[in-house]
Formats: structure tokens, sequence, C-alpha cells
């Protein structure tokens, strides 16, 4: 039997484990959404729509213990919430859901891998008292696609052309599914340009920092390291 495993992470791999068993199978759904319609004289026609988003679904166990079939190399310790010990792949998946941004899934196999952004769309899990503090759950993911408004240049044809209105679409960036953070401290010799680079990925947006902040273009310079500045559309903790 081939060997795989299934890797669960948040955030750009901030947060993450390896599944501590493989699940006994993986299903994976693909399905379109062709609708059809009656058409006078014709009959029945069927009109074929992009695909719908891939599901992925899969059940198994969280032990409490090690096991001989245990595939992962280490287990996760309980973690202790409010003074209550938890089952720690139980707490992150709660978490990550309450977050209401995609998770990382990665399963690698003996013929074909699959790295994908999806949403938690399911998880079911219990704790029997026949299992001894093992965790039996069933979990369903849904691909997910980023999205944003695209910013567009308007470019007008030089005189003596047509006056000709070109829309110029910038090129697409690399999707990055980790959360902006509220705050960022600047280290020796940064500005906001830096600021603006590291949590936003476009140094472009400084004066947004600088506004959200209230710093004035006097102070721009005179930052000292240390300041800690608020960053715009930040929903991470800081």
């Amino acid at each position: 039997m081939n060997q795989y495993s299934i890797f669960l992470s948040w955030n750009n791999r901030e947060e993450g484990f390896q599944l501590p068993i493989n699940p006994g199978a993986i299903e994976v759904s693909d399905g379109g959404k062709s609708k059809t319609y009656d058409i006078s004289k014709f009959g029945e026609i069927n009109v074929i729509k992009d695909p719908k988003l891939t599901e992925f679904g899969f059940s198994g166990i969280f032990p409490s213990k090690k096991y001989p079939f245990q595939t992962a190399p280490v287990l996760l310790e309980p973690i202790v919430v409010n003074g209550v010990k938890s089952n720690p792949y139980v707490y992150y998946i709660q978490k990550w859901m309450a977050t209401k941004r995609p998770i990382r899934f990665v399963f690698t196999g003996g013929t074909f891998d699959l790295n994908e952004a999806v949403s938690i769309e399911g998880f079911q899990w219990k704790e029997a008292s026949s299992n001894n503090g093992d965790v039996e759950y069933t979990l369903k993911l849904k691909k997910y696609l980023f999205y944003a408004a695209k910013r567009v240049s308007v470019v007008r044809e030089s005189e003596g052309e047509s006056g000709e209105v070109i829309i110029q679409k910038e090129e697409p960036e690399r999707p990055n599914d980790r959360e902006t953070p509220q705050t960022y401290q600047l280290g020796p010799g940064e500005g906001l340009w830096v600021a603006a680079k590291k949590t936003l990925g476009d140094g472009a947006r400084w004066k947004e920092i600088q506004t959200l902040n209230g710093i004035t273009d006097a102070q721009l310079k005179k930052l000292p390291a240390g300041t800690v500045l608020k960053i715009p559309g930040g929903a991470a903790i800081a």
C-alpha cells in the first residue's frame, strides 16, 4: 500500500499539523452547474455552466495516545483552555473555522499530490467513553478561490490617434492566505514604506498607514524604532 500523508495549516503555516492517523479513504467530489431548458418545437436543451468547486471529505480519529499504525512522527500535546484540557486537533480546527479564513490542505500520495486552499464546510466529532479519549471525526472541505477587486489604469491614446480609452489590468498577484496584522512595530531604519510592504504587500500603500495613525508629513522622517503603527484592515491578533 502506498504511503501518504495529509497536512492542514492556517495563515501561511503559522499553525498546522499532520493528521496523526491517515483516514481510510478521501472522497473527492467534482460537479457541474448545468441547467436544462425546454425550447418550443425543439425540446430540452442542456446549457453547460462553469464547474463547481471541488469538495473533499474524510473521516478518522484523533488519538489520545500512540498507536502502532500512527503515521505522523509526533502527536500534539493536549491544550488547556480556561482550565479545561482539550483535544489539540479539535481545538485548532474549531479555532480556524472561527476566523472565517481558508486553510491549506496538502495531500501527498504515491500517484498524485494536492495542495489547495480550502474552506472548512463541516466538522463533526465525538469522544466516546469506550475510545479511551480518542476522538472520532468527519471533516468536509471545499476548494477556495482568492478573489478581490483589481486595480486598473486608464490610458488614453496620444494626440492624433483615435482617442480610444484603453483599460490596462494589473497582473494578478500570487494568492496569500496570511491575515493582515493589526499593528506593526518599526525596526531600526524602517519607515512607513517598509511597514506597508511587510504587512500589506505593497509599499506604495504607506500613505494609508500615515492617515490611519495621524502622522504628519513633518513626522515622517523622525519616526523612531519601536514605534507601533496601526495597520489598515488588520484582522490578526498582534
